[in-house]
């Protein structure tokens, strides 16, 4: 295992690189970042004092068009995170043929220890620190950890400050009546669901039968299952940080929610029994979706998995060691960057509205995401096929294919 992220982020890039019999010089080049800016950020507290932030910006690939990638507020995040992020989603936006490159950023701080006044205070500080090198032609932020269209909504509006005019597409996730799209919210369960049903097809799975456990009820967790069950699926067990339900006649998504929301736990909904997160991963079922944690299905309990199809709503919620169990006993998974790449491909569709100054419906939204996710999953099967590959590694291939073609047009070896 990868001692940090970034060395993670390197060692599949290396596995690609070989399977791909990469360019020596190129393959060189992708192991880092552009630029990574380290910024500190002054913030007066609500009770008088000045505490120093500290943040970052990393800037990967723009080989395919301009950076592109959250930033998020954690105890956590350090400039290894973030540059292994950042080459994350340069995979992630050319896997999904967006034409954008991977960025990340940062700040080292406890939103939930802070005010929303100092929250505020700190985000607009941030973003005048790196507004030189952001932009809707250089660098489009977006939400992540801890952010939400709240500070998108300050942080375009500094840097529209700082520019002295309006500049709605220097960011992404804005509410709907600041330049925001529609069908943002629950557009990476959405596309969740897309990938699910384009797989499903290919492994004989008939959505209007199938079984399906979510791990997670978030909002990615709650609109994948919420989109899988207008398929016709049956949800059978969701669950939380406090644990989970599992009914096998199915589950009423609304309902475990509203109940969520009033008693802060999908634990303790009537008329199911009570499991724990580790039980709800092993049930059987035709789709297992881990929408929650990083890690959640390891060497330990990969042979327990009794899914046909596992899609990826969170970010690295299966080990590298876990794949290859999983490989091997012919369960399928759809990996991060294809099957939660639907909220990163809304977020494209914000930024182009944002250039037109023109907004599109809820409906052409979803028609544009799904045809667009449809023709990502094809290219990443037909190299999975190609190459006899799982599915995560034919995802890096495309992406990496599709990245170092355009260094090699744009003469950068």
């Amino acid at each position: 295992m990868a001692e940090n992220p970034y060395e993670m982020a390197l060692e599949q890039l290396n596995k690609s690189a070989r399977i791909l019999n990469l360019d020596p010089n190129l393959h060189e080049m992708l192991k880092y970042p552009k630029r990574v800016l380290s910024v500190f950020v002054p913030v007066r507290m609500d009770d008088g004092s000045v505490k120093v932030f500290k943040g970052f910006r990393s800037q990967h690939n723009d080989a395919l068009g301009p950076f592109k990638g959250g930033i998020r507020y954690h105890p956590n995040v350090s400039i290894e995170e973030v540059m292994a992020l950042s080459i994350w989603m340069t995979w992630k936006c050319s896997v999904a043929n967006l034409p954008y490159g991977g960025a990340k950023g940062g700040v080292i701080c406890n939103p939930k220890e802070m005010s929303i006044g100092e929250i505020e205070r700190l985000s607009r500080g941030y973003f005048a620190a790196i507004s030189g090198i952001i932009g809707p032609e250089r660098d489009i932020p977006a939400g992540d950890v801890n952010t939400s269209g709240r500070e998108m909504a300050w942080f375009m509006d500094e840097y529209s400050k700082l520019k002295g005019f309006n500049v709605p597409g220097t960011v992404t996730g804005k509410p709907v009546a600041i330049g925001g799209s529609e069908g943002r919210i629950e557009a990476t369960g959405k596309g969740v669901s897309i990938s699910g049903r384009e797989a499903a097809k290919k492994l004989g799975i008939e959505l209007r039968k199938a079984d399906i456990v979510v791990q997670g009820a978030g909002n990615v967790g709650y609109w994948s299952a919420k989109c899988m069950s207008e398929y016709g699926c049956k949800i059978t067990a969701m669950s939380d940080s406090k644990g989970g339900i599992y009914n096998p006649n199915g589950l009423n998504i609304d309902h475990v929610v509203q109940f969520k929301e009033k008693t802060g736990s999908v634990a303790g909904f009537p008329d199911t029994k009570q499991i724990t997160n580790e039980e709800l991963l092993e049930l059987k079922c035709d789709v297992l979706i881990p929408s929650a944690l990083e890690n959640q299905i390891t060497a330990k309990n990969a042979h327990r998995i009794k899914a046909r199809l596992v899609l990826e709503g969170a970010n690295g919620p299966t080990t590298p060691e876990a794949d290859e169990i999983l490989h091997h006993s012919g369960i399928m998974v759809v990996p991060d960057i294809l099957a939660n790449a639907g909220g990163v491909s809304v977020s494209y569709f914000e930024w182009v509205q944002n250039l037109q100054n023109y907004y599109w419906t809820k409906e052409e939204v979803n028609d544009k995401l799904d045809r667009l996710l449809v023709k990502a999953f094809n290219n990443v099967y037909d190299t999975y096929l190609k190459y006899k590959v799982d599915m995560r590694m034919a995802a890096y291939i495309c992406a990496i294919n599709r990245v170092t073609e355009a260094m090699k047009l744009r003469g950068w070896r």
